[in-house]
């Protein structure tokens, strides 16, 4: 990937030195790009960390150019001995002269790893790199589902240049538009402005509230599942379990909620990168967000390796049909069960006047309650947002 090489710098001999980690610890089975070693060979990596030393589009957690660092500390130190994966470190995408350079550096990246069926797990960094994570897919020629765990929505005013709390903005108008669906998991409803949620609704977008969320932590992983891409903001963790953060708020997901959201989220077949941003090292307490940062990678490597491979096919007798027909016969559903996983997805009536680019959106996650709703007459909501969208 020499392509890419010239982009990073390597791990300090400070952060990473192999003679400190144990077997099976992280530190001895990552391809490490540290300093003296050569830039890894990645034919045959599935996972790779990719650090960004970014944080000049920070209003005010400037810092968090080093959470990277901080990370790692804890990441090489966990064990991984049941998970046979090849996965490299790649080091840190230097800052660039502008954040704009940093940005290319991120999108490149991210476009070569996955066209190599490489995920990349970045650590950020301020969110608003979510963007430059965002246009790596700008050439792949697919429409994308993308979600963020996240507090707010981070629109800001699009006639205003970018910054860590108005990415999504520029995402959103992006021309050409290749965003298809966005999802929000964990906003809290008195840091949105009203407005926001009005137009998140009006782009039948999907918009999920802390408390629901945390009701029934199992609801969040159909809506991971359809993600091709996530921004997983540390914010969106409660103060007392990520503290590295100015912004962190007393409310928020509970350190086991995030790790099994991202534990989902490697089990997604469909997800090819995941970004983990605002983390600030000067605001920490005794490394403990850094240390949940790594827990939570840990979760997402565990879900990887347990990926069931059960995207459905409608004709695969490894799945179980369901034909629900409601609302006096307006509308129809047809539900795909896995034998292998217990998953659920629903498809939508693709409409014969679309081109084929959305057609990979019509068999959409769901979950147990969705079928139960259809049963009893009435239309599932993330049926009923994707159909609108299709229509």
């Amino acid at each position: 990937m020499s392509e890419i090489a010239h982009f990073f710098t390597p791990v300090p001999s400070d952060v990473f030195d192999l003679d400190v980690y144990k077997e099976f610890q992280f530190g001895r089975s990552f391809t490490v790009y540290k300093e003296g070693s050569e830039f890894p060979e990645l034919d045959t990596i599935q996972l790779a960390i990719v650090g960004v030393a970014e944080a000049r589009y920070s209003e005010n957690n400037q810092g968090s150019q080093y959470a990277s660092l901080a990370v790692r500390h804890f990441l090489y130190k966990q064990y991984g001995y049941a998970m046979a994966l090849p996965i490299a470190d790649l080091g840190d995408i230097k800052a660039g002269h502008s954040v704009e350079d940093t940005y290319y550096a991120l999108r490149q990246t991210v476009d070569a790893l996955v066209r190599k069926n490489i995920i990349p797990i970045i650590i950020g960094g301020t969110q608003d790199l979510t963007y430059a994570q965002f246009l790596g897919y700008s050439e792949l020629e697919q429409t994308i589902n993308v979600t963020a765990i996240d507090s707010t929505f981070d629109l800001g005013n699009p006639e205003e240049p970018i910054n860590h709390v108005s990415y999504l903005g520029k995402i959103i108008l992006h021309q050409p538009n290749y965003l298809f669906n966005y999802s929000n998991i964990g906003y809290q409803t008195y840091l949105v402005d009203p407005n926001s949620l009005q137009m998140m609704n009006r782009l039948y977008f999907d918009c999920y509230r802390l408390g629901a969320v945390r009701d029934k932590i199992e609801e969040a992983e159909p809506i991971i599942r359809q993600s091709d891409m996530i921004s997983f903001d540390m914010t969106a963790v409660k103060h007392s379990d990520a503290p590295a953060n100015p912004n962190a708020s007393p409310n928020g997901f509970y350190a086991e909620e995030a790790c099994q959201m991202m534990r989902y989220a490697g089990m997604n077949d469909k997800l090819s990168s995941i970004g983990i941003y605002e983390i600030n090292p000067e605001y920490d307490v005794s490394g403990k967000t850094a240390h949940l940062a790594a827990q939570m990678i840990w979760c997402f490597m565990d879900g990887f390796f347990n990926r069931k491979n059960d995207y459905p096919s409608r004709t695969n007798p490894d799945y179980l049909r369901f034909h629900v027909v409601l609302q006096d016969e307006k509308y129809e559903i047809n539900f795909y069960k896995s034998k292998k996983s217990d998953r659920w997805w629903m498809e939508i009536p693709y409409p014969p006047h679309k081109d084929l680019k959305f057609e990979r959106h019509t068999l959409i996650p769901c979950s147990y309650k969705d079928y139960e709703m259809a049963v009893n007459n009435e239309i599932p909501d993330r049926w009923w947002q994707t159909y609108q969208k299709l229509a």
